[in-house]
């Protein structure tokens, strides 16, 4: 126990430790969920539901497909789509055949794309038309053979899908012209797959299931080996920790869970769809996150339990005026992740709809949960939580040593959810591994007694004023906290005298804010090095596909 103080802090009922062991594989867990809720809605897309027994039937004939181009077990198949329903059924496809699912962001550009492709040596592709125009200006230089074509409507029936691909393609224009011979549409795909046989293939627990590509904020992106058994680990830990909460959804009430993040995002595709699937839930599709009024449209017609989301989306939410449309009441686990999640946002949601923000903590490389705060919780603690079943933390100094408590140090985690390592890259591997298993995150955290972390900053974010650090979450928090903000984000900009200083960007919520009441406000509350030195108003700040703030682009803009 005391190697793990925070087992004292888990909710009643939170076991110390899961057994991964109970599947073979992610296909094994699938394959019970097909066949236990054949009959339930395994997905919401646009109004239209698609059942477990069609996913299964759908995925079977697509795995059957797949094999039947040739590729060996073991080869890599790229999925480069929102979140429609062919991504499930293609995810379960991929995987059942024996090969890997290399996650693509759909908004790649084409250099990002190229990149990508090769380094995973993906052999085939599946892609929705929208981005068919950026797979043509790279596929020459990429291994991809086999192309399986998608459209926004393919799922949704004869009728409703031929109006949804004609608003997409000819009212909203949101697929530019392309030209990619040879490719195969993905009702047609499904189809030859039904006609032909599915043979299953031998898969392991050690075998890949996932390459997932790390934003690259450090440098060129890199793939994380995720195993079955990685992601089977962190699905079972992440049920285990919601149990407490998910038991109070009434027995007549299917579990139902909103996917708001993209799939292709490891937060959303482990505890989003693999969750999901775990306990005969029902997830909800939302192709287009930054769409808030679509969203709280959806939202309105759902009954719903469970809501992961970043920081950026609850504040949109919370602050758009249709808000009030949606019936909350039914919310029992809102996880943030992906980013901090500030103190003024986690209060103005526990307000709005008496579900608080439980913030987790995780990367691609952990599969991706690591941490998150009970979900009986029920005040925002400011902080990342506590380490998951199975799961160790440490705090090391720059020497790879332990740090005293109450002294920051790099998190480093140890769990059966942390990845194999960096896709062909040992190099890479042996920087971010200790000798003893341990994964160094890169972020900076400090723990209390009880074994609750905060992270207070990545080693590369912070900002060093005249010797001082100043960790742009903490400035952000504050000014988060001010009447008229919608936004912030801190960077460090060089300075004369004190080497570095700190610059806020903000967006106003209220278009009367003032540089002067700014001021004001951090002189009030942040000691003399934190407080800005350049003040800049803006209508957005930059942020990733997921919502994250990317901060490196607003220290390239001075």
């Amino acid at each position: 126990m005391s190697d793990r103080p925070w087992l004292s802090s888990y909710s009643p009922g939170v076991p110390a430790d899961i057994d991964a062991t109970q599947y073979q594989s992610l296909v094994q867990l699938m394959d019970e969920s097909f066949r236990k809720f054949a009959d339930k809605p395994a997905y919401s897309f646009m109004g239209k539901e698609v059942s477990y027994a069609q996913t299964d039937k759908a995925s079977a004939a697509f795995a059957a497909y797949l094999q039947g181009l040739g590729l060996a077990k073991g080869d890599r198949v790229a999925i480069m789509m929102p979140n429609v329903p062919q991504y499930p059924v293609a995810v379960a496809a991929i995987l059942r055949a024996g090969f890997v699912v290399v996650n693509v962001n759909p908004l790649y550009t084409p250099r990002e794309l190229e990149h990508q492709l090769k380094d995973s040596g993906s052999k085939a592709i599946v892609i929705v038309e929208n981005f068919a125009n950026t797979l043509e200006q790279c596929l020459a230089a990429t291994p991809v053979k086999h192309i399986v074509l998608c459209a926004m409507g393919d799922m949704l029936g004869t009728l409703k899908g031929t109006l949804v691909n004609y608003v997409v393609r000819k009212v909203k224009k949101m697929v530019p012209a392309y030209n990619l011979p040879g490719a195969v549409r993905y009702n047609d795909a499904v189809a030859r797959g039904a006609r032909s046989t599915f043979k299953k293939p031998d898969i392991k627990f050690d075998d890949i299931a996932v390459l997932q590509y790390t934003g690259g904020t450090t440098g060129v992106s890199k793939g994380a080996v995720l195993l079955h058994r990685n992601i089977i680990a962190n699905v079972l830990q992440s049920e285990a920790f919601n149990q407490p909460v998910m038991d109070k959804v009434p027995a007549n009430e299917q579990p139902t869970s909103i996917c708001a993040l993209p799939l292709y995002h490891i937060f959303a595709f482990t505890v989003g769809m693999m969750l999901t699937m775990r306990t005969g839930g029902k997830l909800v599709l939302i192709p287009n996150p930054r769409d808030l009024p679509a969203v709280l449209k959806t939202l309105s017609k759902e009954t719903f339990h469970s809501f992961p989301a970043v920081n950026t989306l609850f504040n949109g939410l919370a602050n758009h005026p249709d808000f009030g449309t949606v019936n909350w009441k039914n919310l029992k686990v809102s996880v943030g992740g992906g980013m901090a999640v500030q103190g003024a946002v986690a209060k103005l949601w526990l307000e709005k709809t008496g579900c608080p923000i439980c913030e987790g903590y995780g990367l691609s490389e952990t599969s991706p949960s690591a941490s998150c705060n009970p979900t009986t919780s029920t005040e925002y603690t400011g902080t990342i939580g506590v380490p998951l079943p199975s799961t160790y933390f440490r705090l090391l100094d720059d020497d790879g040593k332990d740090v005293p408590l109450g002294q920051p140090g790099e998190i480093a985690i140890k769990g059966p959810q942390v990845m194999a390592g960096y896709w062909q890259r040992p190099d890479e591997t042996a920087k971010v591994m200790t000798p003893d298993g341990f994964f160094k995150t890169g972020d900076i955290g400090v723990a209390d007694e009880r074994g609750y972390y905060k992270i207070v900053d990545r080693k590369k974010d912070m900002v060093l004023v005249s010797g001082f650090n100043v960790y742009p979450n903490e400035v952000e928090d504050v000014v988060a906290k001010l009447d008229g903000v919608l936004e912030c984000a801190v960077v460090g900009v060089p300075d004369e005298k004190t080497g570095e200083a700190v610059k806020l960007v903000i967006v106003k919520k209220n278009p009367a804010l003032t540089e002067a009441q700014v001021r004001d406000y951090c002189r009030a509350n942040l000691t003399g090095y934190k407080q800005p030195r350049v003040i800049e108003f803006r209508t957005d700040l930059p942020k990733t596909p997921v919502g994250k703030i990317l901060r490196r682009e607003l220290r390239d803009k001075k």
